[in-house]
């Protein structure tokens, strides 16, 4: 088999434009139109508009390919896209988020110039409750296969048991013999013949979050002593399994220490760029997560492989909706004709990926409120496990959305909506959650509730919650035989719930909404000082959700410092955060997603004497906060946060955590930024790049002594020399500036830049603010 990248020398166009561009894929069509105030995709896709879009390329097929099979993977593309090769159908893409693959051969020229021609129509909006993106925005890949050959994700690898550890493959091929090699380091430790095996692994190196090695499956398909096809996969020996007891990975219990993420990021939109998912992996990692929500539709490969490399379980999710409507235009639509291969998809996408431990079915649907609903979900899960046996199904449901469309009541002047949810628009769910808030965990505590919710949670092998801790206890002893996750949360929440998660065992796991910031769903979860923030659905220019306890340029905030320490994974160092300084006697407008604006810096230039608000993350029985070496106060923590109040005054910001007996468990400390402020370039990591390569480039604006300034935003611009500039900005909620226009404001004195190398040998970038010097790093 050949594997071809054909991410280049595409030509795009949108309908209506007689400008043709050269792009290279992944590549994000909506993050180039004008945000519009008026437009139909609203606060949900951030005043992004659609449209329709053409996507072109030319490929010389050899004459030799003439007798072998061609087919072509698109990952992902956002949305309703036909694709034509020489002006001849040959297939649809409906999902926005699942990968179709289709079979070329009886299309193309041999020994010719071939135009693929993919056209992607995304013009009827809303279709989405967050940011989707338009167009072509993951990798394009062409196969090349002999007549007898291994099916495309044909190879299945599991581990059947760890002590001793054994695993299973199974290759699906059109014909001849089959011979396996198991590598380990490179050396073969094992090996096989024919279609199915089962081999034992010596000294095996199992795969979990915390040490995930992988291995390598060599396959080989030979006729007459010919080798006609070869695959390499990688794959760790991980079993899973799940009970009353807890959920466990290679026999030890496992508690899921999870975020919820959508698929965008943040400055490049959509573009699922393999170096920035596997960012965004490490990222959380840092701040103690070990699990992802790949909330609500399924992942990218790249996402998938940053998980398998370096440690991180998933839940890969298939919708936001079933057969009812959640927007107008939505996959709704597609959804009964479309479900059967949207999970044969996603399953044999993951197979083989030890990070992916569960699938789940679905995001807040309604339609188990009816008969046909349950219906319907029995035959997601019974599909679930025809497809793969290995994996448990869950859920979102979120129980007080759930019961309301069953009780046709809600709680205040939603109610006569509630009456109807099939007919309930993104917003309107939201603004249901918001308007109930932290009550929402609580709303379905009662025994109508319960019995209105239960028959879609006993049908999940892992039921998940959605907002209702308050049943997490309850449950335990009212349905003995169900396993529960909080499958979405609340970030300020999670001191309450992961002690439920340490205390009972059914209860497996904690996912908070959300992880990481995302376009759309704009302002959901902001704290703002802006007066038009008291708007449940942001007007423009809001742009980002505001929800993160990550922002979009991968910095955590207190809500991550929190869940750090409730995690125990702050390695003695207690965090500290701080109210903005800059906002004196201003009353901050909340959201019930977030429980905190506190972020980690104390250099506020210009404040002296303001009132703020020091947070300080801890197991610490009593911390005492300094300032300059002289005691300022002094705090018990509740839920693992204590909060002081003072006044800012620049200097060094430090706190000691002591135990109850009184010795220093934790310290941790802010300094302010000294002398005149600079533009500070950075590239994350100091690696020697080359052509192709993508670098993120921190942009900050610094001190003498090289800390950041998070008092003297302004705009900065950035020029690049032999690379392209694929986004630059920062992490404001609320903004009129692009990512790809080279300009953006600094967010508490961070930016983020993101290059793509296009010559290594002079590559270089430039920053220049309004009253801030040019700097110029090399690449």
């Amino acid at each position: 088999m050949q594997s071809i990248d054909i991410c280049k020398d595409w030509k795009f166009c949108k309908k209506g434009s007689a400008e043709m561009k050269q792009v290279t894929l992944p590549h994000d069509a909506m993050l180039f139109e004008k945000r519009d105030p008026e437009c139909g995709s609203g606060s949900g896709c951030a005043y992004f508009p659609g449209g329709i879009y053409e996507y072109t390329r030319m490929l010389e097929i050899p004459l030799e390919w003439e007798n072998k099979v061609v087919m072509i993977r698109f990952e992902g593309v956002y949305r309703c896209a036909e694709i034509t090769v020489n002006d001849r159908k040959v297939g649809e893409i409906r999902n926005g988020y699942t990968e179709r693959m289709f079979n070329l051969s009886d299309v193309l020229d041999y020994g010719a110039e071939n135009q693929i021609r993919v056209t992607v129509d995304n013009s009827n909006v809303p279709n989405s409750r967050w940011y989707s993106g338009s167009g072509i925005y993951r990798p394009v890949r062409l196969f090349v296969f002999e007549q007898d050959h291994i099916e495309p994700d044909g190879i299945r690898i599991h581990t059947t048991s760890y002590i001793p550890a054994k695993i299973a493959v199974s290759v699906k091929h059109t014909g001849g013999e089959i011979k396996v090699h198991i590598k380990k380091d490179g050396k073969t430790i094992a090996k096989s013949e024919g279609s199915d095996s089962v081999m034992e692994i010596p000294d095996a190196h199992l795969w979990s979050c915390d040490d995930p090695y992988l291995y390598s499956c060599e396959v080989e398909l030979l006729k007459n002593g010919r080798v006609m096809d070869q695959r390499n996969v990688l794959f760790g020996i991980r079993k899973i399994e799940w009970s009353r007891k807890g959920f466990f990975v290679n026999g030890v219990e496992t508690l899921l220490k999870g975020g919820c993420i959508h698929h965008d990021n943040g400055i490049l939109g959509a573009c699922a760029y393999a170096e920035a998912e596997e960012r965004k992996v490490q990222i959380m990692k840092t701040y103690g997560f070990n699990a992802i929500r790949s909330s609500h539709n399924p992942c990218s490969r790249a996402l998938l492989d940053a998980c398998d490399k370096y440690g991180m379980y998933v839940i890969d999710e298939s919708w936001d909706m079933w057969y009812q409507h959640k927007n107008e235009y939505d996959y709704a639509s597609d959804f009964m004709e479309c479900y059967h291969d949207d999970l044969k998809s996603m399953t044999e996408k993951d197979y083989n990926h030890p990070s992916v431990v569960m699938y789940s079915i679905g995001n807040e649907v309604t339609e188990p409120a009816e008969k046909e609903g349950i219906e319907l979900a029995e035959k997601l899960v019974g599909l679930i496990h025809c497809l793969d046996s290995t994996r448990p199904a869950t859920a979102g449901i979120n129980l007080m959305i759930l019961s309301s469309a069953v009780k046709g009541t809600i709680q205040g002047e939603m109610a006569d909506q509630a009456a109807n949810m099939s007919h309930m628009d993104s917003t309107m769910f939201n603004q249901l959650a918001a308007m109930a808030g932290s009550q929402m965990n609580h709303y379905a505590d009662d025994e109508e509730s319960d019995r209105i919710v239960s028959p879609i949670l006993d049908l999940l092998d892992i039921a998940g919650y959605n907002y209702a801790s308050g049943r997490y206890e309850l449950d335990g002893k009212a349905h003995p035989d169900r396993i529960i996750l909080g499958s979405e949360t609340f970030p300020q929440d999670i001191p309450q719930n992961w002690k439920a998660v340490e205390k009972c065992p059914w209860l497996i796991g904690d996912f908070m909404w959300t992880a990481w910031d995302y376009l759309g769903e704009a302002g959901l979860g902001a704290w703002s000082y802006s007066p038009d923030a008291m708007n449940f659905a942001k007007p423009y220019p809001w742009l980002l959700s505001g929800s993160g306890v990550i922002d979009i340029t991968g910095h955590g905030e207190g809500g991550a410092l929190l869940a750090k320490a409730v995690w125990k994974s702050n390695g003695g160092k207690a965090g500290i955060a701080v109210t903005p300084a800059n906002h004196p006697g201003e009353e901050v407008i909340k959201s019930v997603w977030r429980g905190t604006n506190a972020i980690p810096s104390w250099s506020w230039k210009g404040c002296g004497g303001n009132p703020v608000t020091v947070e300080v993350y801890t197991e610490a029985a009593k911390v005492i906060l300094f300032l300059n070496d002289e005691m300022i106060g002094e705090a018990v923590p509740i839920n693992s946060r204590a909060v002081l109040e003072t006044v800012y005054q620049p200097g060094i910001l430090s706190v000691k955590g002591y135990d109850e007996k009184g010795n220093i468990m934790e310290e941790g400390t802010l300094e302010s930024a000294e002398g005149s402020v600079h533009i500070r370039i950075r590239k994350e990591k100091e690696v020697p790049c080359k052509k192709d390569d993508i670098l993120f480039i921190e942009i900050d604006i610094c001190g003498e002594n090289d800390v950041i300034e998070a008092n003297a935003d302004e705009p900065i611009t950035v020029r690049t020399k032999g690379a392209e500039l694929l986004g630059f900005g920062s992490a404001w909620h609320r903004s009129e500036e692009t990512f790809v226009s080279g300009t953006y404001t600094t967010c508490y004195g961070r930016a983020l830049a993101a290059v793509r190398i296009t010559k290594p040998d002079c590559a270089s970038i430039e920053a220049e603010g309004i009253t801030l010097k040019k700097q110029v790093i090399s690449l």
